[in-house]
């Protein structure tokens, strides 16, 4: 076989050429004592960077419209250490709601209770030690009971909890932080996947009337989300079907969801959460693939730079 001949081969001038790269967006280099604006306003205007602008642009947007704005969490972004980040956005009305899957409210109940969360699972396991915290389960246990009393549902009943036992780090917890607020807080429980569900005074009967309660509520709350933002962090099976699911109730009442922003951050990308998050829902939706550790602490430093000359946004927790 010949090589091809390449004579005759036609060309044209670089800069007549349509490019998606420019020397605008370009990154630049930054020297020290930099405000959380300057930095991320010096990213390349590029991908993930424009992505994040985006997505402070409309929480900051949304937050001065007074829209819903709402936190979709899973367990891996309270084992992380990002309540704190949440408990602040609450405490500065910048959430009007927080969902829950039940992990979440898990570590977040340990972490208020005891200081401390998150098993070593490996070393549990083989002795039947693993999932069998005592107090976890009562937690959940009188929750789910006081959650199906008058439409309580089962978020209040254990953020209510939390604050009524007076946990010695209950200024950490989501929940309680919820609850003082008075704001919506949802949990959604998938029978059998929790270490909650093991013991056998936690009552499914009541986790699954408790939890039913609280998938109204969002219901309520999805009514309220046009022009507003769902951020959906660490879930990527649970929170996404429950907010497809929402989304089709309140359509089926013909509440329009128009100029709905959706975002995701998880470490990777999934189906679930492209498709019921992103996609099918939302007017626009956003991507930031990374760990929550760091994502979720810039998100909350670069919003807060925005929102600062109006709306101080600073750590309120002790250290």
């Amino acid at each position: 076989m010949k090589p091809f001949d390449l004579t005759g081969l036609k060309t044209y001038e670089l800069q007549s050429r349509p490019s998606k790269v420019f020397l605008k967006d370009l990154g630049r280099p930054i020297a020290g004592g930099f405000s959380p604006d300057a930095w991320l306003e010096s990213l390349p205007r590029q991908l993930a960077a424009d992505g994040l602008r985006r997505v402070r642009d409309h929480l900051s947007r949304a937050h001065a419209e007074r829209r819903t704005i709402v936190a979709a969490i899973g367990g891996h972004v309270i084992k992380t250490g990002c309540g704190p980040y949440l408990v602040d956005w609450i405490q500065c009305g910048l959430l009007k709601a927080v969902v829950m899957n039940g992990s979440a409210a898990i570590h977040d109940f340990e972490l208020a209770f005891a200081g401390k969360t998150s098993e070593d699972v490996v070393a549990q396991l083989p002795g039947g030690h693993f999932g069998m915290a005592r107090e976890t389960a009562d937690a959940f246990a009188l929750a789910s009971h006081r959650g199906t009393v008058g439409e309580k549902g089962l978020g209040q009943a254990l953020g209510e909890y939390v604050d009524e036992i007076g946990c010695p780090h209950g200024d950490i917890s989501v929940m309680r932080a919820a609850v003082r607020a008075g704001i919506p807080i949802t949990i959604h429980v998938a029978i059998g996947t929790d270490i909650v569900h093991m013991h056998p005074h936690v009552s499914g009967a009541a986790l699954g009337e408790s939890s039913h309660i609280d998938f109204r509520k969002l219901c309520t709350v999805a009514s309220t989300l046009a022009h507003g933002v769902w951020l959906n962090m660490g879930s990527a099976v649970m929170l996404p079907e429950v907010f497809l699911k929402a989304v089709a109730v309140v359509r089926n009442f013909g509440h329009p969801l128009d100029g709905l922003v959706t975002v995701n951050l998880d470490k990777e990308s999934r189906y679930r959460t492209l498709v019921n998050v992103l996609f099918r829902p939302a007017s626009e939706g956003i991507e930031l693939i990374g760990h929550h550790e760091i994502l979720i602490p810039l998100m909350h430093t670069v919003l807060a730079a925005r929102l600062a000359p109006a709306e101080p946004m600073r750590p309120r927790l002790a250290a």
